[in-house]
């Protein structure tokens, strides 16, 4: 694919995306599936199976009450 050919998503569609937990700035699996256009499912399992090529804090898993808060 050739940048021409590439649909570039504006940067405040992701700025918006971008959440503080634990003093990191992350996104949500659902958000990043969102933007790659594929279901939330399908990339966590992407990433499970190619887990050697991420850094080790990569993803983590929220707590309820981190989850709740990310909810309200």
């Amino acid at each position: 694919m050739t940048k021409n050919n590439l649909n570039l998503m504006p940067n405040e569609i992701i700025e918006n995306k971008i959440v503080f937990i634990r003093g990191k700035k992350v996104m949500l699996d659902s958000d990043l599936a969102n933007l790659y256009g594929v279901e939330t499912k399908v990339l966590n399992q992407a990433v499970k199976r190619k887990l050697k090529r991420f850094p080790l804090d990569f993803m983590f898993q929220l707590t309820i009450g981190e989850f709740e808060r990310l909810r309200s």
